[in-house]
C-alpha cells in the first residue's frame, strides 16, 4: 500500500519551499524583469539535469507570452553551440549549487560577447551566483525527498520562481489577451482566443424573418435553423430577436400565438456584439446575461452573423 504520509509530506514540502520564496524577493527580480523586458536579441535558458528540464519550461512559457526564448544544453554549448549565443541576448541559467561545470565554462564565452545573464541558485554566493548581472535565490531548507537528494522541493522553487518571472513580465510588456490569442491558435486556448467572427453562424445559416413575418413562418425558421432564436430585421436594420423564451411566454399569456406577427412576440434592442470580440468575452457575456446566443451586427446594426453558446464551448484540451 502506498504510503499516503510520506506523499503528503512530499507536498507539504515542496509547497513550503514555494512559500519560503515570497519573503525573498525583492529588487532583483525588478532587474531581472528589466534586462528581459529590454532584450533585443533572445532569452536563453540552460541548465543541467533536473534544471535542464526546468529550462524547457520557462523558456515554453516566455516563448507563449511573445519573449523569443529556447533552451541551451550548456554541455552541447561548449561543443560547438556557443554560436547561437549573440551580443543582445539574455542568458537564464538554472543551477542549484552555483556550481554545475558545464554552466560555468560558458562564463568566459558569455563575458566575451556581451550577452547578460540571470541566475537561479540556492547559492547566491556561489562562483555562478556571483558572476550573474542579477542573482535570484531559489534556496530550499530541504529536498521532498526521504534521502534529501533527488532534486525535488529544489526544481519546484525553480519552476515557481519562473513562473513568477514571466509573469510579472508579461505585465510589464503590457501582453494582452489579443496578443495570447495570435500566439496560441490551436487547442482549447485557441478556441477561447479566436474572434467570434471565426465562429459565428453567417449568410444562409442566420436564421432572419421581417417584423410582420406571421409567427408560423417564423417557428419555422428556427425551427430550421437549429439555434434557438431569430433575428428580427426592418429596412434590413435589426430590430429585435424572439428565442424560445418568447415563444413560451406568449404561448402561456395568448390564445393562439399562430395569430400574432414577430414584431409583437420579439424582444426589442437585444444584447449585440462587434465581430471584433474573442470568444472568451462573448462567453463571459453570455453567461452573465444567462442567455444562449448573441447577434452579431456591423455599425449600422446589420445582422453579420449569430454566435452560440455551444459554438464557443471548447471541445479540445
Amino acid at each position: 500500500m502506498a504510503d499516503l504520509n510520506l506523499a503528503r509530506k512530499v507536498l507539504q514540502t515542496e509547497a513550503a519551499a514555494i512559500l519560503a520564496l515570497v519573503d525573498r524577493l525583492d529588487g532583483r527580480l525588478d532587474e531581472a524583469v528589466k534586462l528581459l523586458h529590454e532584450c533585443e536579441g533572445r532569452v536563453i535558458v540552460t541548465g543541467m539535469g533536473k534544471s535542464g528540464i526546468i529550462c524547457r519550461k520557462i523558456a515554453a512559457t516566455l516563448s507563449s507570452i511573445g519573449t523569443a526564448a529556447f533552451f541551451l544544453h550548456p554541455a552541447e554549448a561548449t561543443h560547438g553551440d556557443l554560436g547561437v549565443i549573440h551580443s543582445n541576448d539574455v542568458l537564464i541559467a538554472l543551477s542549484y549549487s552555483g556550481e554545475t561545470d558545464e554552466i560555468l565554462r560558458l562564463l568566459e564565452a558569455i563575458r566575451r560577447l556581451g550577452a547578460r545573464l540571470i541566475v537561479m541558485t540556492g547559492f547566491p554566493g556561489s562562483p555562478l551566483g556571483l558572476a550573474a548581472d542579477v542573482t535570484l535565490d531559489c534556496q530550499v531548507s530541504e529536498e521532498a525527498c526521504p534521502l534529501n537528494l533527488v532534486p525535488t522541493a529544489s526544481t519546484t522553487a525553480m519552476l515557481a520562481l519562473g513562473d513568477a518571472l514571466a509573469m510579472t513580465l508579461l505585465v510589464e510588456k503590457g501582453f494582452q489577451q489579443e496578443d495570447f490569442a495570435s500566439l496560441h491558435p490551436g487547442g482549447k486556448l485557441g478556441k477561447r482566443f479566436m474572434r467570434i467572427d471565426q465562429l459565428m453562424h453567417r449568410g444562409s445559416q442566420v436564421p432572419i424573418v421581417q417584423g410582420d413575418t406571421a409567427m408560423k413562418d417564423v417557428i419555422y425558421e428556427m425551427s430550421r435553423k437549429g439555434l434557438g432564436m431569430t433575428c428580427v430585421v426592418e429596412d434590413g436594420r435589426l430590430v429585435g430577436i424572439i428565442t424560445d423564451g418568447d415563444l413560451r411566454r406568449h404561448m402561456s399569456a395568448t390564445a393562439n400565438i399562430l395569430d400574432l406577427r414577430a414584431g409583437q412576440v420579439m424582444t426589442r434592442n437585444p444584447v449585440t456584439l462587434d465581430k471584433t470580440i474573442l470568444a472568451v468575452q462573448a462567453l463571459n457575456a453570455m453567461e452573465h446575461r444567462k442567455i444562449t446566443a448573441i447577434v452579431v451586427v456591423d455599425e449600422n446594426r446589420t445582422v453579420e452573423g449569430v454566435v452560440h453558446l455551444h459554438d464557443l464551448w471548447p471541445t479540445e484540451i
